[in-house]
């Protein structure tokens, strides 16, 4: 069932959609979570938009890449679901606990979105080991894909006595945070990083008392995406709602 909220957010994103339309265009690219189809990025430039608006392009499914605002329309491919945390409701497993317990020693410093020379070479070094594609840098990351102008964004640190071992790229509003993107030492990943970054931002949404936690999108057949829908419970856009599941 439709919550008030979706109802609202879908009636007014339809309004706004209707002047912007003619700004998207599509662009056909290899599927960058490798999977064997063409990837179809629905997409616009924008100049700063106010929060509300970016809420209503995260409700409607979308997805920022720099100041760009996308969703996919693949045609062979249905694989990228757009998915959503709401942390007041959320209750943590077993693992998420055992988490927790393993990076006990992780120090979170949450600060603004900035390019310096130690987030780089962290980043160059996740990509080299995780996604070692021709022109896959940190330095392109950064300028194309986190860095923006449409919203505010941040960055929070993860360290180990004094040595940064993550950083987490995120979108915040009043009522919403956006996770961009998150990047790790690969020889750490026995800390399962990844899911403490999540339930870091939980406990960030519950402190400021957020509703609504955007994960980008759960696709089953990759594991680094499926990992997310162990969170629960989860919601998933599917056919234009937020279905609960978990």
């Amino acid at each position: 069932m439709t919550s008030i909220y979706d109802a609202r957010c879908h009636q007014e994103f339809k309004e706004i959609y209707q002047n912007l339309e003619r700004y998207f265009f599509s662009i056909n690219i290899d599927c960058p979570y490798g999977l064997p189809y063409v990837a179809t990025f629905h997409q616009a430039m924008f100049s700063p938009l106010t929060e509300r608006v970016m809420e209503l392009f995260l409700a409607a499914g979308y997805r920022r890449n720099g100041n760009y605002l996308y969703t996919m329309q693949c045609q062979d491919c249905q694989a990228c679901i757009p998915i959503r945390l709401r942390p007041p409701l959320f209750v943590s497993n077993r693992n998420q606990k055992r988490s927790v317990k393993h990076n006990m020693d992780v120090e979170v410093e949450l600060m603004s979105l900035g390019v310096n020379d130690e987030n780089l070479d962290l980043c160059d070094r996740f990509l080299k080991k995780r996604y070692p594609r021709e022109n896959n840098s940190a330095r392109g990351y950064f300028n194309d894909f986190f860095l923006t102008s449409i919203v505010h964004a941040a960055q929070i640190e993860f360290r180990v006595a004094g040595k940064l071992i993550g950083t987490s790229i995120v979108d915040v509003g009043s009522d919403w945070i956006n996770a961009v993107y998150f990047y790790f030492e690969p020889e750490e990943s026995k800390r399962s990083l990844g899911t403490f970054n999540i339930l870091t931002l939980i406990d960030l949404c519950l402190d400021w008392q957020v509703e609504y936690l955007y994960l980008g999108y759960f696709i089953e057949e990759v594991s680094a995406m499926s990992y997310k829908s162990n969170f629960n419970p989860h919601f998933l856009r599917l056919d234009e709602k937020w279905l609960q599941r978990g």
